[in-house]
């Protein structure tokens, strides 16, 4: 295992306060992560998200959700958000992030991925050659036990980021 792989290129407290419109001068595509990135775990698409896709979209940009959930749970939210979506998609195999750009028309020059987890989010999203985004979570306090756990696990990568992020301006957050 390359722990490289387990550092976010990015660092941002919220999805919601990234600069899109910059963004879209360089990425057609954005797979994100539901639970805890965009809205608390298995609350519904709200209105914040709603609009955010509406943006994206409008910005010329693609979107995609993977998710390790069921059905039950990405199916209705990526209704909401107008969005292609996977769902059971194994995070951090390569294999959702691949179907997702394959399915959005993109590839990994040109394809963001956003989450709030390091061992499956990054992970996965680094492995599979995208530029990736670690997002603070929306709200911990729904998190389930084992997520409690992962969070515990993540303090030291997250830590050893922020010290490289504040060294160089090359690693600002978007």
């Amino acid at each position: 295992m390359n722990l490289k792989n387990l550092y976010p290129g990015r660092m941002v407290s919220s999805v919601y306060e990234m600069d899109w419109e910059k963004l879209a001068l360089t990425y057609r595509g954005v797979i994100f992560d539901i639970d805890n990135t965009l809205v608390p775990h298995g609350a519904p698409a709200d209105d914040r998200a709603k609009e955010l896709f509406s943006r994206l979209h409008g910005l010329g940009m693609k979107t995609a959700l993977v998710s390790n959930n069921g059905e039950e749970r990405v199916r209705p939210f990526a209704e909401e958000v107008e969005s292609i979506y996977l769902y059971k998609a194994g995070k951090p195999k390569r294999d959702g992030y691949e179907k997702a750009m394959q399915r959005m028309g993109t590839d990994t020059e040109n394809t963001l991925f956003v989450g709030d987890q390091i061992f499956t989010d990054i992970f996965g999203g680094n492995r599979a050659g995208l530029d990736t985004v670690l997002t603070e979570p929306v709200d911990k306090s729904t998190d389930e036990p084992q997520i409690v756990v992962k969070r515990w696990l993540e303090k030291p990568f997250r830590k050893v980021r922020r010290a490289l992020w504040n060294k160089s301006s090359i690693l600002m957050p978007i």
